[in-house]
């Protein structure tokens, strides 16, 4: 445990970056795609035309939950909280949805694909995503909501 983060879970947490690694790097070295979720999210709806084939996208989407599933089973449940209102969830949702088409990928495209690849749009776009929760938990923090 980290005194001043109560709920973190570093073991956790490393391995689950250490999976992500590797999943990013065998769809880019495997199949030459970047294995980022909104991308292949829009894939898999028909959002997009371009990108992974379509039966990809959609076994990508499928198995993010599986996998989730398989790990909860294995090795327990993680504890999560959400807000009492489901409104900041929508509206987030939304901002993400909109920002990762205008930006051209999200944080697992852009942060751990695009960064790999020393790719400069990825590195301003992970910038700017990190200012961004930056200056929000900042704000969170001054209203009292954190």
């Amino acid at each position: 445990m980290i005194p001043a983060f109560p709920n973190a879970m570093p073991v956790e947490g490393f391995m689950g970056g250490l999976l992500i690694g590797l999943a990013a790097a065998i769809m880019l070295l495997g199949l030459g795609r970047i294995a980022g979720v909104s991308g292949m999210a829009a894939r898999a709806t028909g959002i997009a035309d371009t990108g992974a084939p379509r039966n990809v996208a959609i076994a990508f989407v499928v198995g993010l939950p599986l996998g989730a599933l398989f790990i909860a089973t294995v090795f327990g449940a993680v504890t999560v909280s959400f807000p009492a209102s489901i409104w900041p969830l929508i509206i987030g949702g939304l901002l993400v949805g909109y920002g990762t088409r205008l930006g051209s990928g999200c944080t697992s495209g852009h942060g751990v694909c695009g960064l790999s690849r020393l790719s400069p749009r990825s590195m301003l776009a992970t910038g700017m995503f990190m200012a961004s929760g930056f200056v929000t938990v900042g704000f969170l923090r001054a209203g009292g909501l954190l």
